[in-house]
């Protein structure tokens, strides 16, 4: 049968996914229906957890509904369908009302999964996956007293986050060894629980539950162990499965999920997926990042302009109860994987982990609990397999940053696929797309984009790329820092450039200066003295790089090791006069004053970095520089020290 002349596409599906399908059907002409089976306006499931804690109402959830045209979107909600008739292109909804279709796209996304536990009907038992799971359970919340939630990954973790936010003594049970198991190693996973167990939060890992018992609603777990647990309510997050039944209905060839090519169609040719419904290359992926990416090719194809989809890369980047976890790629069961390599960083100050995955010295995987300022970069080398050189594990192993500190580039310089809102996965290229078709304000790319919508942490990112300009703010204890660092540069320069000091021309005029440089003793004090700073200041560098030294903040050590440092080049004058020598002793001046003069530079350009005018990048290839020949510089000075105090004893 002929299409309909005219007819919309039709979006099954009002979750995140299905608007992406719609604005972007929108942006690119076509008018489009939405048939949103839930009661709800269209919302954000990623604020589901903060519903239910208690720190969102109803209203912050409901996803932004402004689509930018010329195409027209109609939003229909509580209207499930119940019917696709493939020859008619048509779809019925449960009211008994047709739409025709030119296109259709299934944005059906999934269900909570519960497994076969006897006692699961009793009630007392909730899931919590959608808005009307989060209503029960916060009517719920009013009268139980104790709560044990079943499963240990990202949505367990944030239903016992929201019913402990209402004051109800919570358990988490996880079978697995550790939490989120397939996004976390085992010591990620055991950092994470001691984290979340310090907010009151129990965490009961490697514990099959074996029943829910109860005689007229949940009294209890018993675990496979012979264990008990009582409790009056239980949250089962164990998983979940798409919404394929009706694609099945219809005899469209399904998995797990709904199967579709790389343009995101169906075995029938008018007929698309998105989101965690569909089945990609016998991978279903089950956030919101990869459906979006699906949603944008899906919809350039429907539209005629060919499209193709080749996987994603899995992302997960948010707060697990006020904890910052990060887990990207190939990460899954590393402990029992001999194809891979895994590199690790911990900093017990300031509870921070991180991990990296090689194979073959290619990044194919990361995962952190903490701030790691340097996300955005690992996920980009992760999808585009970048290698990772033997000075670059080494410095991660020493300092948990794969770059040095200030060779990150601007968010105008990422690539188009460097994800920037990694909340819905929009990347520097999508939103860069919108501000060139007319976005001129945040709001304008959260509306058209979705970025933004969720954390706000990517906010400043997204203002950087509409041009406004970052904030550059002055290290800690910054003033000191420079005039240590600037003494320490005046006081080189004299050496090398004022002339040397004169001896007295008489055996009477010979005093206390004199004595400095031809009194062995004197000459000893200073030279010790100035071997005893240089021994300090090379200790100092040692906190970066030994674990068990790095105690007290980084910015106090940092102006002492700049203090120490003046210190050193003042003697050095006591020490010299002024006199830069000859053979041995002119190369042991010049690798010490080099070592100053550049090390000086350092600090100052890191003290002043806020106020001047060159960009951060630029000022950031400055301080790369001079660091690097300070330490250049600092290399043969231990066996030039060496040889001339040898020198002095022996001659």
């Amino acid at each position: 049968m002929d299409v309909p002349k005219c007819a919309p596409v039709i979006v099954i599906g009002g979750g995140p996914v299905g608007i992406r399908v719609a604005q972007e059907i929108s942006r690119l002409g076509s008018d489009c229906i939405i048939l949103n089976a839930e009661r709800w306006l269209p919302y954000n499931r990623v604020k589901l957890s903060t519903l239910l804690a208690g720190d969102a109402q109803i209203g912050q959830m409901m996803q932004p509904l402004g689509f930018p045209g010329p195409g027209r979107v109609l939003l229909y909600s509580d209207h499930s369908v119940i019917d696709v008739d493939r020859a008619a292109h048509t779809v019925t909804v449960k009211s008994g009302r047709r739409f025709d279709y030119s296109k259709l796209i299934f944005c059906t996304g999934s269900r909570a999964h519960i497994p076969p536990i006897p006692g699961r009907e009793l009630p007392g038992v909730f899931t919590f996956r959608n808005a009307d799971d989060a209503e029960k359970l916060i009517a719920r919340s009013l009268r139980s007293r104790s709560t044990i939630v079943i499963g240990g990954g990202l949505l367990g973790l944030e239903a016992a986050r929201g019913m402990a936010n209402r004051g109800i003594e919570t358990c988490v049970v996880e079978h697995g060894p550790y939490l989120m198991p397939r996004q976390l190693d085992q010591r990620a996973g055991r950092l994470l629980a001691e984290r979340i167990e310090r907010l009151g939060i129990k965490i009961r890992t490697g514990a099959s539950v074996a029943s829910i018992y109860g005689d007229q609603r949940v009294e209890g777990i018993a675990l496979q162990d012979g264990a008990q647990i009582a409790c009056d309510t239980v949250i089962v997050c164990t998983g979940i499965r798409a919404n394929i039944e009706l694609a099945r209905e219809i005899a469209l060839p399904v998995g797990r999920g709904i199967r579709v090519d790389a343009g995101m169609c169906t075995q029938d040719p008018d007929i698309y997926a998105a989101g965690e419904c569909c089945e990609f290359e016998e991978n279903v992926y089950g956030l919101i990042g990869p459906g979006f990416e699906q949603a944008v090719v899906a919809a350039h194809n429907i539209a005629g302009e060919p499209r193709a989809y080749s996987g994603s890369v899995p992302v997960t980047k948010l707060k697990v109860i006020g904890v910052d976890v990060f887990s990207m790629g190939d990460v899954e069961q590393l402990d029992q994987r001999s194809d891979v390599r895994q590199i690790r960083f911990e900093d017990a100050e300031k509870n921070s982990y991180r991990s990296i995955v090689l194979r073959r010295s290619k990044i194919i995987g990361a995962m952190a609990i903490g701030d790691w300022d340097e996300i955005n970069r690992v996920q980009e080398a992760i999808q585009s397999g970048t290698t990772l050189y033997p000075w670059q594990i080494y410095r991660f192993r020493r300092s948990g940053q794969v770059w040095p500190q200030n060779a990150s580039a601007s968010v105008r310089e990422w690539p188009r696929a460097t994800t920037v809102c990694n909340c819905t996965g929009v990347t520097r290229g999508q939103i860069g797309d919108a501000i060139s078709a007319g976005a001129a304000t945040l709001d304008d790319v959260k509306r058209d984009t979705g970025a933004s919508t969720v954390c706000g942490s990517c906010r400043v990112n997204i203002e950087a790329l509409l041009g406004a300009p970052a904030p550059r703010q002055p290290v800690a204890a910054y003033k000191p820092l420079f005039a240590l660092a600037a003494a320490a540069c005046v006081i080189a320069l004299l050496i090398l450039s004022a002339p040397r000091i004169p001896f007295s021309q008489t055996i009477s005029g010979v005093g206390f200066r004199e004595l400095l440089w031809i009194d062995d003793f004197w000459k000893q004090v200073s030279g010790y003295s100035l071997l005893a700073f240089t021994v300090l200041a090379a200790g100092l560098s040692l906190r970066k790089r030994v674990r068990a030294l790095a105690f007290g903040a980084y910015d106090i050590w940092r102006v002492i090791h700049a203090a120490i440092a003046a210190g050193a080049i003042l003697t050095l004058v006591v020490h010299t006069g002024l006199r830069l020598g000859s053979n041995l002793n002119l190369w042991l001046m010049t690798s010490f004053l080099t070592a100053m003069l550049s090390g000086a530079a350092f600090g100052a350009l890191t003290a002043a970095e806020h106020r001047l005018p060159t960009k951060p990048t630029s000022t950031g290839a400055m301080r790369n520089a001079v660091f690097w020949l300070h330490l250049i510089a600092l290399w043969p000075l231990p066996l030039l020290i060496a040889v001339h105090v040898l020198t002095v004893y022996f001659y």
